[in-house]
């Protein structure tokens, strides 16, 4: 039986929210091994003075593999 725990991470991006989200489960697989799920749990966005946008985050839920 498999044990899965999950973090917390935040990450951002100038592209769009797939892409903070794709730099989350990047980042995070230099240090944590057999990453198995992402749920994105919350998506923001930062505007530049004339309402474009400037920064996509995203705020993902990352669950890997523990143990054996």
């Amino acid at each position: 039986m498999a044990v899965l725990k999950v973090i917390e991470v935040m990450a951002s991006s100038n592209k769009s929210w797939e892409d903070a989200a794709l730099n989350a489960v990047k980042r995070t697989s230099k240090t944590v091994k057999n990453i198995r799920s992402v749920w994105i749990k919350d998506q923001s966005m930062t505007l530049t003075k004339a309402g474009k946008p400037k920064e996509y985050r995203a705020t993902c839920k990352i669950s890997f593999e523990v143990g054996d």
